[in-house]
């Protein structure tokens, strides 16, 4: 069996309902955000997936996803690795898309970076890593982490540059599948929220 990615978004923050960029800042979970970790577990421990046997899972250590890996019911499983950080948006962290194009009119984070934070070569090159890691043994991987990270690790499994990550945008507590067909990295399944209900 050749290995897949399961991409697990992390649930809502204040932060992302108000469509904050939030990097490293240590924002916590909503109620709505851990009722969402719970469903997304539900789902996870259903058909088809029925509790991933033998999956390895690995975490983005900020509290967000930890948490979310925790109520999902894979806590116990998991191992924390800094590879799963969100983009470090340096200076941007905390703002509002809104908020930069008044400081950086035409701004597009996945052309033009941020100040004082991560570049977007070193954000490509973490997505990479997961990459490697994922398809270095013959089993699945389940990852817990945040959007632009994700996003960039769809983009480069696809073998795209980091910029595409623009087109392929995940919601929080959403799940995807990166897989294959006809022996090439495909995406099986993107933003999926159905179990969110609603």
């Amino acid at each position: 069996m050749a290995p897949r990615i399961l991409l697990a978004r992390h649930g809502q923050t204040e932060w992302s309902l108000s469509g904050k960029h939030t990097g490293r800042t240590d924002i916590p979970l909503l109620d709505e955000g851990r009722r969402g970790a719970k469903l997304l577990g539900e789902r996870l421990h259903r058909a088809p997936y029925d509790g991933l046997p033998g999956v390895e899972v690995r975490t983005s250590p900020l509290s967000r996803a930890r948490e979310t890996c925790e109520l999902a019911g894979f806590g116990d499983r998991a191992a924390e690795w800094d590879a799963l950080m969100e983009f470090d948006y340096g200076a941007y962290d905390g703002l509002t898309p809104a908020d930069i194009q008044a400081i950086r009119p035409g701004w597009f984070i996945w052309r033009d970076g941020v100040p004082d934070g991560e570049t977007l070569a070193q954000v490509s090159a973490r997505a990479d890593e997961v990459i490697d890691w994922a398809r270095g043994a013959d089993r699945d991987v389940l990852v817990f982490a945040h959007g632009h990270i994700l996003r960039a690790i769809g983009a480069r499994w696809l073998g795209y540059d980091i910029s595409f990550a623009s087109r392929i945008r995940l919601n929080p507590t959403s799940l995807s599948v990166l897989g294959w067909a006809y022996g090439e990295p495909a995406l099986e399944s993107w933003n999926e929220t159905g179990h969110l209900g609603g």
